[in-house]
């Protein structure tokens, strides 16, 4: 499956000069909206993604997903696996799981993104559902934007990656893309102003 191919067709892959969540700036950005928005190749990703954890041998009872940008992502992987699937979200700036959802003692979770940049929101799913009992067994995203080191395809781990050492990592991809801190952008120098197109901007 080439991951970079879809993105292309569903016009998700896009080029500009762009503003990330962490504060950076990137001339690409991954619009993984544009991929999810057609069910049918939305199920495709998923069914492949589950495959992958279930041939690394990781076995789990359910889904987590930070909203907004990994909940389709999560849905469709929960789907694909035949597992319960929940969502946390963000109140006054602070992940929260509500909505009623509730976590079992032993209860095994992959949080799923649709992408993993740092792992931060991931990580603040994976630390709810621990501190309610669960157990996270590993991480997944239909993409990986080359930070954090993927168990499924050779990929190299950042220091900026905030995901733990001892928990996998799947993905369909592995993007590296350049990005650069505000003060020394060649696109801010060149005269472009950054865009912010993410779920927290656009």
């Amino acid at each position: 499956m080439n991951i970079e191919q879809i993105y292309r067709d569903a016009g998700a892959y896009l080029q500009g000069h762009f503003l990330l969540s962490s504060g950076k700036h990137s001339q690409f950005y991954l619009q993984s909206a544009k991929v999810l928005e057609n069910p049918e190749l939305a199920g495709r990703l998923a069914d492949e993604l589950a495959k992958i954890i279930s041939e690394n041998g990781v076995e789990f009872d359910s889904v987590c997903s930070p909203a907004l940008g990994g909940v389709l992502a999560g849905y469709e992987l929960a789907r694909a696996a035949k597992k319960r699937f929940i969502f946390t979200e963000r109140v006054e700036k602070m992940m929260s799981l509500r909505r009623g959802f509730e976590v079992r003692k032993g209860e095994r979770f992959i949080i799923c993104e649709d992408i993993i940049t740092t792992g931060g929101s991931a990580l603040e799913s994976a630390k709810i559902i621990e501190e309610l009992g669960g157990v996270v067994v590993g991480f997944a995203a239909l993409a990986n934007r080359g930070f954090c080191s993927l168990s499924n395809m050779p990929s190299s781990r950042k220091a900026e990656c905030k995901l733990p050492f001892d928990k996998p990592l799947f993905a369909l991809g592995n993007f590296e893309f350049e990005i650069y801190e505000p003060e020394s952008c060649p696109l801010c120098k060149g005269g472009s102003v950054a865009i912010k197109p993410g779920s927290r901007g656009n």
